[in-house]
């Protein structure tokens, strides 16, 4: 009797545990479309056909210009210092006014240079005197030439101290090393002055430099002598009606920048009305050498991945993926220079939740 309780008490747990796993834990329905995976795996869902939008890829005229951003620089610009220590005694720098090349601009005080030059030529002219009378003696056999040399030597010291005297009085004197504009002063006249005083700042304007940058992929397609087109938010063009300046490139760096992988290069610009001020940001237009069939595609149609660029393209109803190499870019297009060809089905509209390998229906744009 105890044995056949015993069985209809674990027959009704059994049921009690098969009704509660039925309605509280039911077993999920696969979907219908999908298949176990080989070896007994997980089911894989089939993927939907995505309604996207392309184009048919094919070569077009680029004009090859890229753009770059740089500054403007002066022709030449120096920052005058004394080469002596002293008081300034004259001060001749209008703020902001030209100055002509070799104007006297800064003299500081040298009064005890010129006592020493006043010294050293009445004794260079006694010595001369003293001289004139030994050569005399020298002729007739009055002395011997020892004597003689004694004197000639004192005369050539002393005109070597009054060289060195001037030259001293040289570096109390600073003058315009160029024709320019003197900017703002940083002294007052009676200040003492050292060399490592900045007394102000002369910069030529006319003509003007600029310098830019562009990536070092154009390194081999830029020349001395092409000329830019740059543009500037704080000048106004010379040309009536115009926007834009011009200038021709002089000059490019021996090696392409290892941190900023690009190269720079110098122009240089007339700037006859100054309307152009060192320390300007330019817009610079920058033409290369035109392609006849370039690649050109959509921004968007562009998927930035860790390594680079990639794209989707349709192969027989399919999303493909693509690695590319890009180019020129303009203001809606880049250039892909690399990983399609022309022909090919590019997908430009739908990439978001695009899979590789999910069957699309392209929509072709002309």
């Amino acid at each position: 009797m105890k044995i056949v309780l015993r069985v209809l008490f674990f027959v009704a747990l059994a049921a009690i545990l098969a009704f509660v796993k039925s309605k509280y834990f039911p077993t999920p329905n696969l979907d219908a479309s999908a298949s176990p995976a080989a070896g007994g795996g997980a089911p894989t869902k089939a993927l939907k056909t995505a309604q996207v939008t392309g184009i048919v890829l094919k070569g077009e005229k680029l004009d090859n210009k890229i753009f770059a951003v740089g500054t403007v620089i002066a022709s030449e610009m120096v920052d005058l210092r004394p080469e002596a220590s002293g008081k300034i005694t004259q001060l001749n720098i209008a703020e902001g006014r030209p100055v002509k090349k070799g104007q006297l601009l800064v003299k500081l005080n040298d009064a005890d240079l010129q006592a020493q030059i006043r010294k050293t030529k009445a004794s260079l002219e006694l010595a001369q005197q003293s001289e004139q009378r030994l050569r005399k003696l020298l002729d007739v056999k009055g002395i011997s030439q020892d004597e003689y040399d004694i004197v000639a030597n004192q005369i050539s010291g002393l005109k070597a101290d009054l060289d060195f005297s001037q030259a001293q009085v040289q570096k109390t004197e600073i003058y315009a090393p160029f024709d320019g504009v003197c900017g703002l002063r940083s002294v007052s006249l009676g200040s003492y002055a050292t060399p490592q005083t900045p007394i102000a700042t002369v910069v030529q304007l006319n003509p003007i430099k600029i310098d830019f940058t562009v990536p070092d992929k154009y390194a081999n397609q830029t020349r001395v002598g092409d000329d830019i087109i740059f543009s500037s938010e704080g000048g106004k063009s010379p040309t009536p009606g115009a926007a834009s300046f011009k200038g021709k490139v002089y000059a490019a760096e021996s090696q392409v920048d290892p941190v900023t992988r690009t190269l720079k290069l110098r122009a240089i610009a007339p700037n006859n009305q100054n309307l152009l001020h060192p320390g300007t940001f330019v817009r610079v237009d920058f033409n290369l050498k035109e392609t006849d069939n370039a690649l050109m595609i959509p921004t968007e149609a562009l998927t930035p991945v860790l390594k680079g660029q990639t794209v989707f393209l349709c192969k027989n109803g399919v999303a493909v993926v693509k690695n590319v190499d890009i180019g020129i870019r303009t203001d809606t297009k880049v250039q892909i220079v690399n990983g399609v060809e022309p022909g090919d089905t590019l997908i430009t509209v739908g990439i978001i939740s695009l899979r590789p390998g999910q069957p699309v229906k392209v929509s072709v744009k002309s």
